[in-house]
């Protein structure tokens, strides 16, 4: 079809009076040529499956005229697994598929910004490990699944939420605070009218970690200490931007040690009306990834532990009469009898925020969980701690070091704390009248 219509314009511009006589036309010819030509550019043309030769699954090949720049591959249900294809190339139009494949229920493409998306659908009682990676002699893409049970599946799923693709549809620049082209910040006309009533003032910011506690060691040295001080800045900045009549109250605005405890006492004193605590985490296996918002309670799952472990670490680095001690069961079930309040608005903040990182700013949410942080124990106020992501990937480390995506990751706890305050001076207006 490219070729017949290349013909075509090729023969009208060397003859003068057909270019004479189509000069009016041949814009728009040329405009609807190159919209099908840039239809028909798409490298990814065909979808295949095959038997592994050691009879231990399935080979899925995506047929490609040029390599994707990067993929990745998630499963977050037994019946669900999902890929992303990155390259400018690549869309979800004319691609060849089996639609009787052994493999698959169905199949689905979606066309993204950066490429496209794919779910595959596994039938019934059939489970696979997936695993993709380049076919060493062709520009392919290889999906290999690998025979499994349920309950392995299961497990990797464990802590996965599938991707929503229309998700990706929303503009980068609307993921950050304001309007980008004006700098101005798209605020509810409500708001403007409730925020001089009862007021939700205080909002105070913690730096996980400073001085001589680095905190987590990521990929290339990064420290956590650094990532989570600039990003708790950038928080701050927007809050008192957009929220002037809120006022931030930092546990440290530099590279100094503060004790957990201590950070507690800071909020405290300043009646605080929310306490924010900010973090990365790290992992053996670098393909660990995601935002993870936690809350003060008892632990839920293993994983959960053992980022409460790695917080609670810090207190080897303080000294003195005041050092903190662990919190026992007993002691957290004491704070969840005592603070109800806080614990539930913590828990409803807590899922703002982690609505925030997955349909706002885009980010894979590990989800809201429960953990007996003792920074959180002490402050007297709904509390939060956010693990913004893990410094030992290195792509995440390169996003959270980078100012694109500390102003993303703040944009999101900032939107969170916004939409919070607001629903909270209404409910508390409401009750005035």
């Amino acid at each position: 079809m490219i070729k017949a219509h290349k013909k075509i314009i090729h023969f009208i511009l060397n003859n003068s009076f057909l270019t004479r006589a189509c000069t009016p036309f041949l814009f728009i010819f040329l405009l609807l040529f190159s919209s099908v030509q840039a239809q028909d550019s798409n490298i990814l043309n065909r979808v295949s499956t095959a038997e592994r030769s050691d009879g231990k699954g399935y080979v899925v090949r995506f047929h490609l005229e040029q390599e994707v720049d990067s993929f990745k591959v998630i499963q977050s249900k037994t019946d669900l697994i999902q890929m992303t294809l990155y390259g400018d190339q690549i869309s979800n139009s004319d691609i060849h598929y089996d639609t009787t494949s052994v493999v698959y229920d169905e199949i689905g493409f979606y066309e993204l910004p950066f490429g496209v998306g794919v779910d595959l659908y596994i039938p019934n009682e059939q489970y696979f490990v997936a695993n993709a990676y380049h076919d060493g002699n062709s520009n392919d893409l290889l999906l290999g699944l690998s025979y499994s049970d349920k309950e392995q599946i299961q497990h990797l799923a464990e802590e996965v939420k599938p991707i929503i693709w229309s998700k990706f549809l929303v503009s980068k620049d609307s993921m950050l605070v304001g309007d980008v082209s004006s700098g101005s910040l798209a605020v509810d006309s409500d708001y403007q009218q409730l925020k001089d009533k009862i007021k939700f003032d205080v909002v105070v910011i913690d730096p996980g970690h400073g001085g001589h506690d680095p905190g987590a060691i990521g990929y290339k040295g990064t420290r956590e200490k650094d990532v989570v001080l600039d990003i708790s800045k950038k928080l701050g900045g927007y809050i008192n931007e957009y929220l002037p009549d809120v006022e931030v109250v930092y546990t440290r605005d530099d590279d100094t040690f503060v004790g957990l405890e201590e950070r507690g006492h800071i909020a405290n004193k300043a009646e605080g009306d929310l306490f924010v605590s900010i973090h990365c985490n790290v992992f053996r296996n670098r393909n660990t990834r995601g935002t993870e918002v936690y809350f003060l309670g008892l632990h839920r799952s293993q994983a959960a532990f053992e980022v409460m472990k790695k917080e609670n670490s810090v207190i080897r680095f303080e000294e003195g009469p005041n050092k903190s001690e662990e919190l026992t069961e007993e002691d957290l079930l004491i704070y969840e009898l005592a603070n109800s309040g806080y614990m539930a608005t913590s828990e409803k903040l807590a899922g703002m925020m982690e609505h925030q990182f997955d349909e706002r700013a885009q980010r894979h949410s590990r989800g809201v969980k429960q953990a007996g942080f003792i920074v959180l124990f002490h402050a007297s106020m709904p509390a939060i701690l956010i693990e913004t992501g893990f410094i030992s990937n290195p792509s995440e480390q390169r996003y959270l070091t980078s100012d694109y995506g500390q102003s993303i990751i703040a944009s999101a706890l900032f939107r969170a704390i916004r939409n919070y305050k607001l629903e909270y001076e209404k409910s508390q207006n409401f009750k005035t009248n």
